[in-house]
């Protein structure tokens, strides 16, 4: 795929509304997308698909996909810190929450070590877990998130 090419698609994800664009050529998919809010980097994931046939040509004037229906958005909580996620207090106690907890404002959700210190990291919302982002034991990034909560 031509480097001019790619550029060109960057451009176009960075001053248009559109937050993820997908083109396939000659068996290689590229896939750019903008992060949260429009604020991070554009990320570029590029993945050769292997085809038993040649993909046919795209068109020129490629139409525009129909829209996404919209997703219920859940309130993330995210990692204040870089460091290791950990579900528990200890290795054989049980889970802070699960999918599906009910939780309160200043609930501990998990802790996460960072140079040997054991960060407790509280829910800033009243909800339900809806989804835990990350495994046990897993490093974390700042900013990544680790929990999604419903708030309804």
């Amino acid at each position: 795929m031509d480097l001019a090419l790619l550029k060109k698609l960057v451009r176009i994800v960075e001053q248009s509304g559109v937050n993820e664009i997908e083109v396939e050529e000659e068996g290689l998919r590229v896939r750019i997308s903008r992060g949260q809010h429009g604020s991070a980097p554009l990320t570029h994931d590029m993945t050769a698909q292997h085809q038993a046939a040649p993909a046919a040509p795209a068109s020129s004037a490629a139409a525009p996909a129909p829209p996404a229906v919209p997703e219920k958005k859940y309130h993330e909580i995210k990692s204040p810190i870089v460091g290791t996620f950990y579900r528990a207090p200890a290795p054989d106690a049980d889970s802070y929450v699960e999918v599906g907890h009910e939780v309160q404002a200043k609930s501990v959700l998990c802790i996460i070590e960072a140079m040997k210190l054991m960060n407790e990291i509280e829910s800033d919302v009243a909800g339900r877990v809806v989804k835990i982002l990350v495994e046990n034991g897993q490093p974390v990034e700042y900013n990544q998130p680790l929990f999604l909560i419903d708030t309804v």
